[in-house]
């Protein structure tokens, strides 16, 4: 993950609960059905746990909550001080998805919510590569992000952003590495993972990918 994205969450730890509870306007769309999204993403892990962008904790109380033995891994050091008072028996880690220090035990699920957008299609593609061996056989990736159905789907999104003068939101959707359904099917698959996508608002996808 780049230097930028590490330096933007810096920035906006203290305020990101209160944009994923839809008080900022402009993205308030992203986060419709917030809770519920880290609800049904937490349902689909099972067992030992490694969470990428554990953020400010969110999703991890819902891993707690359900008795999942939790690894995570946050690389903003602002969001992994608020993560760590708010968790205190839960290991977090410097790193991203594809740089962190790895513990030597399998792990049953591999989880992360709004965060995997951060790689280019090409490091997608090492991740999930990296993620089929780290995993038990049947083991789970489980991620809720932004994903679109096709370039065209991407483009009106981002022309309804700007007819609504939702001008940051439309930069980030040409800028960060918001990548297809066709394209991740074709990379978990390629990786030996059956993987379906169910939508949970116009934004958000829960992909739960199953290596076989």
């Amino acid at each position: 993950m780049g230097r930028e994205f590490i330096e933007l969450f810096d920035d906006w730890a203290q305020g990101y609960d209160e944009t994923v509870t839809g008080r900022d306007l402009e993205y308030r769309d992203v986060f419709v059905n917030y809770d519920l999204i880290l609800e049904k993403t937490a349902n689909e892990t099972y067992g030992h746990v490694l969470e990428f962008g554990v953020g400010t904790g969110n999703l991890t109380e819902k891993l707690i909550a359900k008795g999942r033995n939790i690894y995570g891994v946050e690389p903003s050091s602002s969001m992994r001080s608020l993560a760590t008072n708010k968790l205190k028996n839960v290991t977090i880690v410097d790193g991203d998805f594809l740089d962190f220090k790895m513990p030597t035990e399998p792990f049953d699920s591999i989880t992360s919510t709004y965060a995997f957008h951060h790689l280019t299609d090409s490091e997608k593609d090492k991740a999930i590569s990296l993620y089929s061996k780290m995993l038990k056989t049947n083991g789970k990736v489980v991620f809720a992000d932004t994903v679109f159905e096709d370039e065209q789907a991407k483009l009106d999104m981002i022309n309804k952003a700007e007819q609504h003068t939702f001008l940051n939101l439309a930069q980030d959707l040409k800028t960060e590495y918001y990548t297809t359904i066709e394209v991740l099917q074709t990379l978990f698959t390629k990786h030996g993972f059956n993987v379906t996508f169910k939508r949970m608002n116009d934004f958000v996808f829960l992909i739960t990918a199953t290596k076989q």
